[in-house]
Protein backbone atom coordinates (compact mmCIF):
# COMPACT_ATOMS: atom_id res chain seq x y z
CA UNK A 1 0.00 0.00 0.00
CA UNK A 2 1.08 3.69 -0.61
CA UNK A 3 2.01 4.16 3.18
CA UNK A 4 4.57 1.48 3.45
CA UNK A 5 5.84 1.73 -0.19
CA UNK A 6 7.11 5.05 -1.57
CA UNK A 7 10.30 5.97 -2.84
CA UNK A 8 12.35 8.76 -0.72
CA UNK A 9 13.24 11.23 -3.64
CA UNK A 10 14.59 14.51 -2.64
CA UNK A 11 12.32 17.29 -3.09
CA UNK A 12 12.92 19.59 -6.34
CA UNK A 13 13.52 22.83 -5.09
CA UNK A 14 12.98 24.89 -8.18
CA UNK A 15 9.38 25.75 -9.37
CA UNK A 16 8.44 25.20 -12.82
CA UNK A 17 9.16 27.08 -15.56
CA UNK A 18 6.39 28.69 -17.92
CA UNK A 19 7.37 25.91 -20.51
CA UNK A 20 6.95 22.88 -17.71
CA UNK A 21 3.75 24.48 -16.49
CA UNK A 22 2.12 24.31 -20.27
CA UNK A 23 3.95 20.75 -21.33
CA UNK A 24 2.64 19.14 -17.95
CA UNK A 25 -1.12 21.04 -17.61
CA UNK A 26 -3.01 17.76 -17.53
CA UNK A 27 -0.66 16.65 -14.40
CA UNK A 28 -0.99 20.07 -12.65
CA UNK A 29 -4.25 20.21 -12.58
CA UNK A 30 -4.59 16.20 -10.60
CA UNK A 31 -4.48 16.99 -6.98
CA UNK A 32 -2.41 13.89 -6.40
CA UNK A 33 0.47 15.35 -8.37
CA UNK A 34 0.16 18.99 -9.09
CA UNK A 35 3.35 20.79 -9.11
CA UNK A 36 4.70 19.35 -6.30
CA UNK A 37 4.23 15.87 -8.14
CA UNK A 38 5.70 17.06 -11.45
CA UNK A 39 8.19 18.44 -9.79
CA UNK A 40 9.00 15.06 -8.22
CA UNK A 41 9.10 13.39 -11.53
CA UNK A 42 11.23 15.62 -12.80
CA UNK A 43 14.22 14.94 -10.52
CA UNK A 44 13.46 11.29 -10.55
CA UNK A 45 15.91 8.55 -12.55
CA UNK A 46 14.21 5.36 -14.22
CA UNK A 47 16.42 3.05 -15.41
CA UNK A 48 14.82 0.48 -18.46
CA UNK A 49 16.88 -2.28 -18.78
CA UNK A 50 15.53 -3.36 -23.04
CA UNK A 51 14.83 -1.05 -25.36
CA UNK A 52 12.53 -3.53 -26.75
CA UNK A 53 8.56 -4.49 -26.89
CA UNK A 54 8.19 -3.74 -23.51
CA UNK A 55 10.85 -1.10 -23.10
CA UNK A 56 9.39 0.99 -26.19
CA UNK A 57 5.92 1.92 -24.67
CA UNK A 58 7.56 2.63 -21.23
CA UNK A 59 10.78 4.50 -22.21
CA UNK A 60 7.74 6.85 -24.14
CA UNK A 61 5.51 7.52 -21.46
CA UNK A 62 8.00 8.03 -19.01
CA UNK A 63 9.59 10.62 -21.04
CA UNK A 64 6.19 12.09 -21.93
CA UNK A 65 5.15 12.22 -18.17
CA UNK A 66 8.28 14.42 -17.67
CA UNK A 67 10.70 11.65 -15.30
CA UNK A 68 13.91 13.68 -15.43
CA UNK A 69 16.77 11.00 -16.17
CA UNK A 70 16.02 8.15 -18.21
CA UNK A 71 18.43 4.94 -18.29
CA UNK A 72 18.50 2.62 -21.30
CA UNK A 73 20.19 -0.89 -20.99
CA UNK A 74 20.56 -2.49 -24.28
CA UNK A 75 22.95 -4.46 -26.34
CA UNK A 76 21.20 -5.30 -29.44
CA UNK A 77 20.66 -3.15 -32.93
CA UNK A 78 17.26 -2.79 -34.24
CA UNK A 79 16.59 -5.42 -36.85
CA UNK A 80 13.24 -5.22 -39.52
CA UNK A 81 11.39 -7.73 -37.21
CA UNK A 82 11.36 -5.46 -34.62
CA UNK A 83 9.42 -2.89 -35.59
CA UNK A 84 6.26 -4.89 -35.42
CA UNK A 85 6.24 -4.24 -31.97
CA UNK A 86 9.39 -2.54 -31.10
CA UNK A 87 7.39 1.31 -31.71
CA UNK A 88 10.23 3.03 -30.47
CA UNK A 89 12.38 2.77 -33.37
CA UNK A 90 11.63 2.97 -37.46
CA UNK A 91 12.58 2.09 -40.03
CA UNK A 92 15.06 4.32 -40.95
CA UNK A 93 16.59 3.20 -37.41
CA UNK A 94 16.99 -0.46 -38.98
CA UNK A 95 20.97 -1.30 -37.96
CA UNK A 96 21.65 0.91 -35.76
CA UNK A 97 22.05 0.22 -31.73
CA UNK A 98 18.67 0.42 -30.15
CA UNK A 99 19.77 1.87 -27.24
CA UNK A 100 20.83 5.37 -29.46
CA UNK A 101 17.71 4.83 -31.59
CA UNK A 102 16.06 5.10 -28.25
CA UNK A 103 17.35 7.70 -27.20
CA UNK A 104 16.76 9.82 -30.30
CA UNK A 105 13.27 9.27 -29.98
CA UNK A 106 13.19 10.12 -26.73
CA UNK A 107 14.56 13.52 -27.00
CA UNK A 108 12.68 13.60 -30.09
CA UNK A 109 9.59 13.56 -27.67
CA UNK A 110 10.73 15.32 -24.70
CA UNK A 111 14.07 17.15 -25.21
CA UNK A 112 14.13 18.52 -21.69
CA UNK A 113 14.61 14.48 -20.44
CA UNK A 114 18.22 13.20 -19.41
CA UNK A 115 19.06 9.68 -21.13
CA UNK A 116 21.72 8.18 -20.12
CA UNK A 117 22.36 5.19 -22.56
CA UNK A 118 24.43 2.39 -22.12
CA UNK A 119 25.09 -0.28 -25.21
CA UNK A 120 26.06 -3.55 -22.91
CA UNK A 121 24.21 -6.68 -21.93
CA UNK A 122 23.27 -6.86 -18.23
CA UNK A 123 24.57 -9.71 -16.59
CA UNK A 124 24.57 -11.10 -13.17
CA UNK A 125 28.37 -10.01 -12.83
CA UNK A 126 27.87 -6.35 -13.78
CA UNK A 127 23.69 -6.11 -12.77
CA UNK A 128 24.29 -4.48 -9.54
CA UNK A 129 26.78 -1.45 -10.48
CA UNK A 130 24.28 -0.78 -13.39
CA UNK A 131 21.09 -0.30 -11.54
CA UNK A 132 22.88 1.36 -8.32
CA UNK A 133 21.22 4.98 -8.29
CA UNK A 134 18.60 4.51 -9.80
CA UNK A 135 15.17 5.00 -8.12
CA UNK A 136 12.80 2.07 -10.37
CA UNK A 137 14.43 0.00 -12.40
CA UNK A 138 12.05 -1.29 -15.48
CA UNK A 139 12.55 -5.02 -16.03
CA UNK A 140 12.36 -4.99 -20.45
CA UNK A 141 14.08 -8.25 -20.57
CA UNK A 142 13.28 -11.18 -22.78
CA UNK A 143 15.43 -14.14 -20.94
CA UNK A 144 15.32 -15.72 -18.15
CA UNK A 145 18.78 -15.20 -17.33
CA UNK A 146 18.38 -11.52 -17.55
CA UNK A 147 15.25 -11.33 -15.16
CA UNK A 148 17.00 -13.36 -12.62
CA UNK A 149 20.04 -10.91 -13.11
CA UNK A 150 17.96 -7.45 -12.32
CA UNK A 151 15.95 -9.16 -9.86
CA UNK A 152 19.05 -10.11 -7.49
CA UNK A 153 20.07 -7.06 -8.04
CA UNK A 154 17.16 -5.09 -7.06
CA UNK A 155 17.21 -7.18 -3.76
CA UNK A 156 20.61 -6.40 -2.83
CA UNK A 157 20.44 -2.25 -4.02
CA UNK A 158 16.88 -1.76 -2.65
CA UNK A 159 16.15 -0.50 -5.70
CA UNK A 160 11.72 -1.17 -6.63
CA UNK A 161 11.74 -3.57 -9.87
CA UNK A 162 8.85 -3.12 -12.07
CA UNK A 163 8.58 -6.56 -13.96
CA UNK A 164 6.91 -7.33 -17.11
CA UNK A 165 6.97 -10.34 -19.56
CA UNK A 166 4.92 -10.98 -22.60
CA UNK A 167 3.99 -14.84 -24.28
CA UNK A 168 1.69 -14.54 -27.43
CA UNK A 169 -1.21 -13.20 -26.44
CA UNK A 170 -0.92 -12.51 -22.96
CA UNK A 171 1.45 -10.87 -20.70
CA UNK A 172 1.86 -9.90 -16.85
CA UNK A 173 3.19 -7.46 -14.29
CA UNK A 174 4.37 -6.87 -11.21
CA UNK A 175 6.43 -5.10 -8.82
CA UNK A 176 9.27 -6.58 -6.79
CA UNK A 177 10.90 -5.56 -3.94
CA UNK A 178 13.67 -6.16 -0.98
CA UNK A 179 10.70 -6.67 1.54
CA UNK A 180 10.05 -8.54 -0.73
CA UNK A 181 7.98 -11.09 -2.81
CA UNK A 182 10.42 -10.79 -5.47
CA UNK A 183 11.07 -12.75 -9.03
CA UNK A 184 12.65 -15.69 -7.18
CA UNK A 185 9.44 -16.07 -5.56
CA UNK A 186 7.61 -16.32 -7.94
CA UNK A 187 9.68 -18.51 -10.18
CA UNK A 188 12.14 -20.09 -7.80
CA UNK A 189 14.26 -21.82 -10.67
CA UNK A 190 14.28 -20.91 -14.32
CA UNK A 191 11.23 -23.65 -16.29
CA UNK A 192 12.55 -25.45 -18.95
CA UNK A 193 13.08 -23.36 -22.40
CA UNK A 194 10.96 -25.75 -24.16
CA UNK A 195 8.00 -25.00 -21.73
CA UNK A 196 8.44 -21.13 -22.75
CA UNK A 197 10.10 -20.13 -26.24
CA UNK A 198 11.42 -16.58 -26.75
CA UNK A 199 9.32 -14.27 -29.43
CA UNK A 200 11.29 -15.47 -32.17
CA UNK A 201 10.05 -18.94 -32.00
CA UNK A 202 6.73 -18.45 -30.39
CA UNK A 203 6.01 -14.98 -31.54
CA UNK A 204 3.81 -12.31 -30.33
CA UNK A 205 0.64 -10.70 -31.13
CA UNK A 206 2.78 -7.05 -31.19
CA UNK A 207 0.03 -4.83 -29.04
CA UNK A 208 0.59 -7.18 -26.29
CA UNK A 209 3.82 -5.93 -25.51
CA UNK A 210 2.57 -2.12 -25.46
CA UNK A 211 -0.15 -3.17 -22.95
CA UNK A 212 2.43 -4.46 -20.70
CA UNK A 213 4.56 -1.85 -21.36
CA UNK A 214 2.40 0.99 -20.03
CA UNK A 215 1.25 -0.68 -17.19
CA UNK A 216 4.47 -1.12 -15.81
CA UNK A 217 5.03 2.56 -16.80
CA UNK A 218 2.07 3.33 -14.62
CA UNK A 219 3.44 1.25 -11.40
CA UNK A 220 6.75 3.48 -12.14
CA UNK A 221 4.65 6.67 -12.03
CA UNK A 222 2.87 5.25 -9.01
CA UNK A 223 5.91 4.40 -6.93
CA UNK A 224 7.41 7.68 -7.93
CA UNK A 225 4.94 9.88 -6.92
CA UNK A 226 3.73 8.06 -4.00
CA UNK A 227 0.20 7.69 -5.13
CA UNK A 228 -1.89 4.51 -5.05
CA UNK A 229 -0.98 1.06 -4.81
CA UNK A 230 1.50 -0.61 -6.41
CA UNK A 231 1.57 -4.51 -7.60
CA UNK A 232 3.66 -5.46 -4.39
CA UNK A 233 2.99 -8.64 -3.62
CA UNK A 234 0.53 -9.48 -6.61
CA UNK A 235 1.19 -10.54 -10.55
CA UNK A 236 -1.35 -9.03 -12.36
CA UNK A 237 -1.92 -11.07 -15.92
CA UNK A 238 -3.56 -10.15 -19.08
CA UNK A 239 -5.39 -12.37 -21.31
CA UNK A 240 -5.71 -10.48 -24.55
CA UNK A 241 -7.81 -13.36 -26.78
CA UNK A 242 -10.30 -13.14 -23.49
CA UNK A 243 -9.90 -9.35 -22.65
CA UNK A 244 -9.56 -10.38 -19.17
CA UNK A 245 -7.05 -9.73 -16.06
CA UNK A 246 -6.59 -11.87 -13.17
CA UNK A 247 -4.64 -10.98 -10.23
CA UNK A 248 -2.53 -13.82 -8.18
CA UNK A 249 -1.42 -12.97 -4.58
CA UNK A 250 1.91 -13.67 -3.98
CA UNK A 251 4.28 -14.19 -1.03
CA UNK A 252 7.70 -13.98 -0.03
CA UNK A 253 9.43 -17.37 0.21
CA UNK A 254 12.55 -17.53 -1.49
CA UNK A 255 14.76 -17.33 1.38
CA UNK A 256 16.97 -14.16 -0.28
CA UNK A 257 14.10 -11.64 0.71
CA UNK A 258 11.11 -10.23 2.72
CA UNK A 259 10.58 -11.79 6.01
CA UNK A 260 9.69 -15.86 5.58
CA UNK A 261 8.27 -15.58 9.76
CA UNK A 262 5.74 -13.41 8.75
CA UNK A 263 4.33 -15.31 5.15
CA UNK A 264 3.43 -18.92 5.97
CA UNK A 265 1.10 -18.71 3.11
CA UNK A 266 1.27 -18.21 -0.52
CA UNK A 267 -0.04 -18.90 -3.61
CA UNK A 268 2.36 -19.90 -6.60
CA UNK A 269 1.44 -18.99 -10.10
CA UNK A 270 2.75 -20.43 -13.44
CA UNK A 271 1.67 -17.10 -14.99
CA UNK A 272 3.02 -15.63 -18.68
CA UNK A 273 6.54 -15.03 -19.06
Amino acid sequence: AQGDYKIGLPEAKAALDDRARARYARHLTIPEIGEAGQAKLLASRVLCIGAGGIGSPALLYLAAAGVGTLGVIDDDRVERSNLQRQVIHGDAKVGLAKVHSAQAAILGLNPNVQVEATQTRLTAANAEALITGWDVVIDGADNFPTRYAINDACVATGVPNVHGAVHRFGGQVSVFSREGPCYRCLFPTPPPPELVPNCADAGVLGVVPGVIGLLQAVEALKLLLGIGEPLRGRLLQYDALSARTHTVTLAAQCGRCGSLASNQTSMKTGGST
